[in-house]
């Protein structure tokens, strides 16, 4: 490729940075707006917990990604190949993407949403490989920044609002509106990844087929340098921790916040927030290690993300104080409700199966009446649903007309307690804890936007000065490799923790174990290089 001298961008390098333009909208859409508080409504009509098999789901898709990694990288050395692969996985990516609008199945939906992940991060792999073909040197810090700076703000920010304008004008709770941002992301990811496909040539390429057990006897080699350079390991290992914490508020925080119960419109308004803030805040970041040095202003990050996690579990458990006591009284006065109904028919031959329609039945309307709890129309919502199963009920199999007419009877008593139980006195106290939740959201939201971007940015460039120049490539490459497993430990430790202990704020609070060990792993290699620094500069004086 000739060396492009003028600060004219050429075609292959607008093309390349339209990339970043073109799948941004994914990251904001589809990880961490949007379609995680939809897929939470829909675990939450189905009985089940949406944070939790969200969780698992970031996770195996980022264990697979990370995986492949340094197989698909070793066939993209080849010559044709990384257009090829890029090429495979963005349509993966927009085909899976596109596929979770036209189903309301919380278990279909999930395998769209961790086949479009892959499709999303394998692409990725080779957009970044793509760098050094389609431009030089000097010019690749240029280029790099302007993807950056067009994916935060003009990729994920323009089709984002466009999604939250739907949403505002169809309503947040409309399934509709949902589907409709989905379609958005799916056809903006495809439309503006052209450029790229079209514009763009593998211009490198090695000169022999790499297998798959070089590529790894390589990566054994890198390895084993980097557990010789002690700075360089206890960085490594402090940035696989923190930035798997960091990553894990970004996939959960708006799976977190619906869980536990806040208001649809202010989370995504507020996430709008931590894109406009990140910014600049990433620019002060770089200044500050200009001042301070790269590894404090990192270990100032970490100390953030502690906070950040404080607050959050704050948060949660402002809301949990009045949510779990009304969902446990709840529940049991259904289940009273339901033992009573039950009486009714004492001396019917089919009275165990009838017993099972009516406590299937309570169980069914505790879990749809608290995932309502934070509704903004929930008596209207919870009567509309009474509606439905009064209908349903006329053609329930297998009991007679008298045992329906009880069923119906029995639904309409439990209907009566929940409608009683959804009024504003008797939740006044949750939506006042909910409004406490709401604000501190807005202020998570706002911490997270100043400490995003930055840490995100320094950790590589930090990384940059650890390694030889000479052998950039292969280091770099097992970076990649440490960044793509990132995020599995946070999301699967989140949805293991709250499982166990049915509390989502303790779930979040956990997340510190990963700062922490980074956080310590931090100092550690910032004192093994301090004394490197210093054993070389005595061997300079004495030279």
């Amino acid at each position: 490729m000739a060396k492009n001298k003028t600060s004219k961008m050429t075609k292959a390098e607008k093309s390349w940075i339209m990339y970043d333009w073109a799948n941004s909208v994914y990251a904001t859409n589809i990880m961490a707006a949007i379609l995680p508080i939809y897929f939470s409504a829909v675990c939450g009509a189905s009985g089940q917990n949406g944070d939790i098999w969200w969780g698992y789901g970031t996770s195996i898709a980022t264990a697979v990604v990370a995986i492949l990694a340094p197989i698909l990288g070793a066939f993209g050395d080849r010559s044709g190949m990384k257009k090829k692969f890029l090429g495979f996985f963005i349509v993966l990516g927009v085909v899976f993407t596109a596929s979770m609008a036209f189903t309301d199945n919380w278990k279909l939906m999930l395998v769209g949403y961790i086949m479009s992940y892959i499709g999303f991060a394998g692409a990725n792999v080779f957009y970044d490989s793509f760098l050094t073909d389609v431009t030089t040197d000097e010019r690749m810090d240029r280029i790099s920044a302007w993807g950056y700076a067009m994916g935060y703000i003009g990729g994920s920010t323009i089709p984002f609002i466009g999604s939250i304008v739907v949403l505002l004008v169809m309503g947040m709770s409309n399934p509709l509106a949902v589907k409709i941002t989905i379609l958005i992301t799916a056809i903006w990811w495809a439309v503006f990844s052209l450029p790229i496909l079209f514009n763009v040539k593998q211009e490198h390429y090695g000169e022999e087929k790499k297998s798959v057990g070089a590529t790894l006897k390589g990566l054994i080699v890198t390895l084993k340098d980097i557990f010789k350079n002690k700075p360089l390991l206890f960085y490594i290992i402090a940035y696989f921790f923190y930035i798997d914490g960091v990553n894990t508020v970004i996939h959960m925080a708006t799976s977190y916040g619906s869980t536990i119960g806040l208001n649809t419109v202010g989370m995504i308004l507020a996430l709008l927030v931590t894109q406009i803030v990140a910014v600049p805040f990433s620019l002060i970041f770089s200044k500050l290690s200009e001042k301070f040095g790269s590894l404090q202003v990192i270990g100032f990050g970490i100390c953030m993300y502690i906070i950040i996690c404080g607050v959050g579990f704050f948060m949660g458990q402002t809301v949990e104080a009045e949510q779990i006591p009304l969902e446990t009284r709840f529940a049991q006065e259904i289940s009273v409700a339901a033992d009573e109904a039950s009486l009714t028919l004492t001396e019917d031959a089919s009275k165990e199966y009838f017993d099972k329609l009516v406590n299937d039945e309570a169980e069914g309307l505790i879990v749809y009446t608290q995932s309502l709890f934070a509704s903004s129309d929930r008596e209207q919502d919870f009567a509309d649903y009474i509606s439905e199963l009064n209908i349903e009920c006329k053609h329930v199999e297998g009991i007679s007309s008298a045992e329906k007419l009880a069923l119906r009877s029995a639904v309409e008593s439990l209907g009566k307690i929940g409608t009683q139980f959804l009024s504003e006195e008797n939740m006044s106290d949750y939506d006042r804890a909910v409004s406490t939740g709401s604000l501190l959201f807005w202020i998570l939201a706002f911490l997270v936007g100043t400490v995003q971007g930055g840490i995100q940015a320094l950790s590589r460039s930090y990384f940059g000065k650890l390694v030889p120049p000479e052998k950039s490539n292969e280091y770099f490459g097992f970076f990649d490799i440490f960044g793509k497993f990132a995020c599995v430990i946070g999301p699967a430790l989140y949805s293991a923790v709250r499982q166990a202990t049915n509390r989502p704020s303790i779930g979040l609070i956990s997340l510190v174990l990963l700062f922490t060990i980074g956080g310590i792993a931090l100092i550690f290699a910032a004192k093994v290089r301090n004394k490197a620094d210093k054993s070389n500069a005595d061997v300079n004086y004495a030279n």
